[in-house]
C-alpha cells in the first residue's frame, strides 16, 4: 500500500477502534476496496457469489482473535467455523468445506490448543461442513496473544436464490431472528470476571436460512449482525442500498440478563455483537410466511418483525421509534466500543 492513513481523517495508524465493527472498520475495509477494486468487492456482501462452469459457488474469510480464548457458550474454535458458515448462510450458500490457519503463541499450553480443535471438530459436524485443508504457525512469546484464527469457507448457491444488499428496495420488511447482544456481553463477562448469567449465541444458521428460502427463496437480503451490532448492521445495509430503515424499539427483543449487564458495563445493547442472529429483509406480502417458518426452528423461536425499508426522501439513514414515543437517530459505530469480540 502507497500509504497507511486511514480514510480522509486523521488518523495515522491504525487503532483499536478499527477493529470494532464500526466507522473506524468501514475506513479500514475502504482502504482495501480503493486499491483491489472488482464487481465482487464493490458489492460489500459478507461473501461473494462466483460462477463456474455454470455452478455458483460462494466464497468467504474471516479471522478470529477474541479475547479472552474461552467464554461462556464457547471459545474461539466454535467461534471460527460458526463464524464463518454464517457468512455463508446470509448468502444463499449451504456450506461446504472450511479451510482453518492458526497463529500460535509459545507458551500456549497444548490443552488449550486441543480443547479449541475439539471444539472446532464438533462445531463442523453440527454445521455439516469438513475442515479440508489448514496451515500453522507458531510465533514468539507476546506477539499473538494465545491464539488467532483464520477459516475460509466454500459453499453451493442455488440457482434461484440472490441476496445481496444492492436488491433492499423501499417497502421491505425488517425481520430480525431473536434477542440481541449476547455474544458481545458473554465475553465481555469473561474478560472482566463478571456473572451475568449470559451465554454466547454463536451457532450455525444454515438450517434457520433454508427454512426462510423455502418459505421465500426471493428474500432481498440477510445479514449477520456481528461486530458493531445491529445498529451497524443496519446502518451499512441502508447506504449500500441507498434506502432509509425504520425500525421499532418495542419490537426489538433484549433479554433482561443482557439489558442488566448492558447497562453495568456501559454499553448499548444495539451496538454489541451476535454470532447466531440474522437480519432479513423480505417482500412485505412474504413477511409473515417467512416468520412462520423461522419460528419453527430453534434459532428463530423469537422471530420478529422489527422496521421496515422507506424511501431515503422519507428520512436518513436508520431511525428507531422509542419505547417513549420519541424518535431516535441510528448512527454507525464510532470509536472503540467492543474490540477483540471476535
Amino acid at each position: 500500500m502507497p500509504s497507511d492513513k486511514v480514510s480522509g481523517d486523521n488518523r495515522s495508524i491504525v487503532t483499536l477502534g478499527h477493529g470494532s465493527g464500526g466507522r473506524l472498520t468501514r475506513d479500514l475495509i475502504d482502504l482495501f476496496a480503493r486499491h483491489l477494486e472488482n464487481p465482487f468487492l464493490d458489492a460489500r456482501n459478507d461473501q461473494a457469489t462466483l460462477s463456474w462452469e455454470g455452478k455458483r459457488l460462494s466464497l468467504t474469510t474471516d479471522s478470529f482473535v477474541v479475547s479472552p480464548l474461552f467464554f461462556a457458550g464457547g471459545n474461539i474454535g466454535s467461534l471460527a467455523v460458526y463464524g464463518t458458515v454464517n457468512d455463508l448462510a446470509v448468502g444463499g450458500a449451504r456450506p461446504l468445506y472450511l479451510s482453518a490457519g492458526f497463529i500460535i503463541e509459545e507458551g500456549l499450553p497444548l490443552a488449550a490448543l486441543e480443547s479449541v480443535v475439539e471444539s472446532m471438530a464438533e462445531a463442523a459436524r453440527t454445521a455439516g461442513v469438513h475442515v479440508v485443508t489448514g496451515d500453522t504457525k507458531v510465533v514468539e512469546r507476546g506477539k499473538a496473544d494465545g491464539l488467532f484464527i483464520n477459516t475460509t469457507g466454500v459453499g453451493a448457491v442455488p440457482a434461484d436464490v440472490a441476496p445481496s444488499v444492492e436488491r433492499v428496495v423501499p417497502g421491505d420488511a425488517v425481520i430480525l431472528s431473536g434477542s440481541i447482544g449476547e455474544h458481545g456481553v458473554a465475553v465481555m463477562a469473561k474478560r472482566l470476571n463478571l456473572e451475568s448469567g449470559v451465554r454466547s449465541d454463536a451457532a450455525p444458521l444454515t438450517a434457520l436460512v433454508e427454512r426462510m428460502l423455502e418459505a421465500c427463496p426471493s428474500i432481498h437480503a440477510m445479514r449477520d449482525p456481528t461486530r458493531g451490532g445491529l445498529a451497524t448492521a443496519l446502518c451499512e445495509i441502508a447506504e449500500a442500498a441507498g434506502v432509509a430503515v425504520e425500525v421499532e424499539e418495542e419490537k426489538i427483543p433484549v433479554s433482561d440478563d443482557v439489558a442488566n449487564a448492558c447497562e453495568i458495563l456501559g454499553l448499548d445493547p444495539l451496538y454489541v455483537a451476535n454470532e447466531g442472529k440474522l437480519l432479513a429483509f423480505v417482500p412485505p406480502e412474504r413477511a409473515e410466511a417467512v416468520l412462520r417458518a423461522m419460528r419453527g426452528h430453534p434459532l428463530g423461536r423469537e422471530a420478529c418483525r422489527i422496521g421496515r425499508v422507506v424511501k431515503r426522501s422519507e428520512g436518513g439513514g436508520v431511525s428507531m421509534n422509542t419505547r417513549a414515543g420519541g424518535k431516535r437517530q441510528i448512527s454507525v459505530l464510532s470509536g472503540e466500543l467492543l474490540p477483540r469480540i471476535c
